[in-house]
């Protein structure tokens, strides 16, 4: 897929319309793209949806290849104005060696900022879908790569560093790398199986007050899951590492 077409500016001006009529197109995209996935929406409808026409597309993102990898890092810049606060958090408490009780707050801090952008999407059923089906492995490839690469891998690289140290494991360690995303799934289950866990639950919806006690609840389950982690370490029950630089660790010799 071709880099996104960046926006073109007329000479006399019009920063922010065309601004505003790019943003327009995406909105109108990502939910088009949502419903339909990227081979059953058409530019035609984008842009009907978007309320502009058609030559426009084309004009910002010169095909729907473009208008889609848009969508894609627009999404990511949004996620990781929330991602990126507890990320660079989670950096400092393991650089300057905090103690468990600290290592397991930051965890917790990232676990809540993922539930967060979850809920929030939860009541937009188009980015929802988006981002489902993208999962599914449904759509352009390079929508996983930017996700991956801009959102995905720092998130799971600190999360990963945070369980080792707690636990005592190398962040490389299979067990620690299925602890880390077991833990992170306990709320992003009630994002991607949505219907499902509201069915169950007998909620029609996830509003701020039910959204806290799910946060609630799971942080418990994973303070006191890290804690029994952090007990095992203390007793010879994990094979203590020693950090080696740049997040990377070893088994002690």
């Amino acid at each position: 897929m071709n880099t996104a077409k960046k926006l073109r500016r007329s000479p006399e001006g019009g920063y922010a319309r065309g601004d505003e009529t790019r943003h327009r197109i995406i909105e109108a995209a990502v939910d088009l793209f949502g419903e339909h996935g990227f081979e059953g929406a058409s530019t035609r409808d984008i842009a009907a949806r978007a309320g502009v026409n058609a030559p426009a597309l084309q004009y910002y993102f010169e095909n729907k290849e473009g208008v889609y990898r848009a969508c894609v890092e627009a999404l990511a810049d949004e996620a990781w104005k929330t991602f990126e606060p507890v990320v660079e958090h989670a950096q400092k408490v393991l650089r300057e060696n905090a103690g468990t009780a600290a290592l397991i707050d930051a965890f917790i801090r990232i676990q809540e900022a993922i539930a967060d952008t979850a809920f929030a999407k939860a009541d937009h059923s188009g980015r929802r879908l988006f981002f489902a089906r993208e999962q599914a492995g449904h759509e352009p490839e390079s929508a996983t790569q930017i996700l991956a690469g801009r959102i995905r891998e720092p998130l799971n690289h600190a999360s990963a560093a945070l369980v080792a140290r707690i636990s005592g494991r190398a962040a490389d360690d299979p067990v620690t790398l299925i602890r880390t995303l077991s833990l992170l799934g306990q709320l992003v289950i009630f994002h991607v199986a949505h219907r499902a866990t509201l069915s169950a639950l007998g909620w029609k919806s996830i509003d701020a007050e039910k959204a806290e006690q799910l946060k609630s609840t799971v942080r418990g389950q994973t303070r006191m899951l890290l804690e029994q982690w952090s007990r095992e370490r203390d007793e010879g029950g994990a094979p203590a590492v020693q950090t080696t630089g740049r997040g990377k660790s070893r088994k002690a010799q």
